[in-house]
């Protein structure tokens, strides 16, 4: 017989449960779930406002590497916008100032952003809980102060505007179309984050989390697996925010301010933390539900989001995936008696 009830460590670590009950589910329904959310996404700007298609686009991927170290690290950031804002502005100024295709001025951005994780990095890791988030918060508001202040390059608090789509000659000023060149960008950086928390690596990265000094005492080096993903997820946010950037072609301080962590953070929340895909799908909602909020003239959104962010943590603590998923698993378990 197949048990319905959640093993000790999934009841210690409730988000847990939503990657394992995909894991655990039958070959054809993965298949089937990986199927339809490729046909949601080619759908969706015909669908959504493509803008807004856009915007999803960017804010899952920003999600899932916030998830990459809150959801399998146990290390709740405060101040992921540095890396999301950083690319943003290497990007513009790369597309700007060298005319590169827009991939390549988004590459560009990503690895700046992920050389920029490496000391704020190196620095946080040493230290865990709301010690880990208030120094990443720290470092970012310091990242926030310098393109501020650094009106020359950055142009302070008017921003970067004109940033170009150019891509080998194509006419990318559409958003619809633009949207169908920047999903393969999208889709390689949630297939890299799947890659690496199915990985030996990942493995390891969840017995951190669970017990760092086990896995020390296992010989792990423990700061050097924390410094490892820290990197990675400010290159899949950096890899967003450049994407950002060209999309909206602008770049403004907002990108960098730290309510722009804590969006991401809520963000992962609603959708399920340590589910990955979770961090997509709060993305969607959110995005859509702020849009459509400000079309119908509605000004405290900020209002209606927390208000469901609550909502969702005293009801859902798996979040929206996680919850989903470990219902469709119990189902399932059911059926097999």
């Amino acid at each position: 017989m197949t048990s319905t009830v959640d093993t000790p460590a999934e009841a210690a670590h409730p988000a847990r449960s939503g990657l394992v009950a995909v894991a655990r589910a039958p070959g054809w329904v993965r298949y089937a779930l990986l199927a339809a959310g490729l046909v949601v996404a080619l759908w969706l700007p015909n669908g959504l406002y493509p803008a807004v298609a856009v915007d999803i686009l960017c804010w899952a991927l920003f999600a899932v590497a916030v998830d990459l170290l809150l959801g399998f690290t146990g290390l709740m950031s405060f101040g992921h916008a540095a890396f999301w804002g950083a690319s943003a502005y290497v990007t513009g100024l790369v597309a700007i100032h060298v005319g590169l295709p827009f991939p390549l001025a988004v590459l560009a951005g990503a690895l700046a952003a992920a050389v920029l994780a490496v000391p704020i990095g190196y620095l946080a890791v040493k230290r865990t809980g709301i010690y880990f988030a208030m120094v990443t918060l720290a470092f970012a508001q310091m990242v926030y102060y310098i393109a501020n202040e650094w009106r020359s390059v950055t142009q302070g608090e008017n921003g970067l505007q004109g940033v170009p789509r150019s891509f080998f000659g194509l006419d990318l000023t559409d958003d619809y179309y633009f949207y169908y060149a920047i999903l393969p960008i999208v889709l390689l950086g949630l297939a890299g984050a799947w890659r690496v928390v199915h990985s030996p690596f990942g493995r390891v990265l969840v017995g951190i989390r669970d017990n760092p000094a086990r896995a020390r005492a296992l010989g792990y080096p423990v700061h050097r697996y924390k410094l490892t993903v820290f990197v990675l997820s400010g290159f899949i946010a950096g890899l967003g925010g450049g994407l950002f950037a060209v999309g909206h072609r602008f770049v403004s301080l907002e990108v960098l301010h730290w309510t722009t962590s804590g969006k991401a953070v809520i963000v992962v929340v609603l959708g399920g933390i340590g589910t990955l895909w979770g961090g997509v799908l709060g993305a969607g909602l959110v995005i859509r539900l702020e849009d459509w909020l400000s079309f119908s003239g509605f000004e405290a959104i900020g209002l209606v989001t927390g208000g469901i962010f609550v909502l969702v943590v005293l009801l859902f603590r798996r979040g929206i995936w996680g919850t989903a998923s470990a219902l469709a698993l119990r189902w399932w378990a059911s059926r097999r008696r």
